[in-house]
């Protein structure tokens, strides 16, 4: 992953029109079960790694990946055995 600070993924994603931009760090194996959020996310994803799974879909993200949610979309997470921290811009 090519060396990015928080202030300048937050500016980036500001720009795109999302109003709150945070870091979120998980513990060492970590479950969160199906949930939904009233919020748009977007996500880097800096530091372990984590499954998100959406339907029936699972992916596994590590460092330098993103990804993206709408609104309302039941989720869940899990996170690996280092926890895992990424930068989430939130719209909505």
């Amino acid at each position: 992953m090519d060396a990015l600070s928080f202030d300048a993924y937050a500016a980036a994603a500001r720009a795109r029109g999302y109003e709150q931009v945070l870091e979120r760090d998980w513990a060492p194996g970590t479950v969160v079960d199906e949930h939904a959020h009233p919020f748009a996310a977007a996500a880097l994803v800096v530091r372990g790694e984590m499954w998100l799974s959406v339907g029936a879909a699972t992916s596994h993200l590590r460092p330098g990946q993103t990804f993206e949610l709408d609104a309302g979309v039941l989720h869940a997470e899990r996170y690996g055995p280092d926890g895992a921290t990424y930068w989430v811009a939130r719209r909505g």
